[in-house]
């Protein structure tokens, strides 16, 4: 058992250094993530769908699709650091465009987790779904970008 936490620490210490302040949004994605899907499928007994293996391919599909829009956040990240070095301006972030994606997925998996359970039957405190949504809809609004051609 041993041996396990020291492979287990030594691995997520390499993530966490390599990843910085993106070692926590990337975990909690990841763990919302299994948590919605854990959900989805038991939720599926509750609902008029039947578990399928299309539907549960698609839904693995889409998760590994989000991870991917984390990595084309950084990418934008890493861009526009090097953007600013070749400019001779020091940008005071590494991924602050890759946390703001992890951030919107982690309330969109929130969002899908209550209405997971709530499917199930399970009554929800009734500031839990608008507390995430309102959480979402900040990071929307932070993130915008104005866009000069539509005013």
């Amino acid at each position: 058992m041993n041996k396990f936490k020291t492979i287990f620490t030594t691995i997520f210490s390499v993530i966490a250094s390599w990843l910085g302040a993106l070692a926590i949004p990337v975990l909690l994605m990841i763990l919302s993530n299994l948590v919605d899907y854990v959900t989805g499928l038991i939720a599926s007994k509750y609902r008029d769908e039947p578990i399928n293996s299309y539907k549960s391919f698609r839904g693995i599909a889409k998760k590994i699709c989000m991870w991917l829009l984390v990595i084309v956040g950084a990418l934008v990240d890493q861009l526009i650091l090097y953007a600013g070095d070749i400019i001779g301006i020091k940008m005071p972030f590494t991924f602050l465009i890759a946390c703001v994606v992890a951030i919107w997925i982690i309330c969109n998996e929130l969002i899908s987790i209550l209405e997971n359970i709530k499917d199930i039957g399970v009554k929800l405190p009734p500031f839990l779904q608008p507390l995430v949504e309102n959480v979402k809809k900040q990071v929307e609004e932070k993130a915008k970008v104005k866009d000069d051609a539509n005013g």
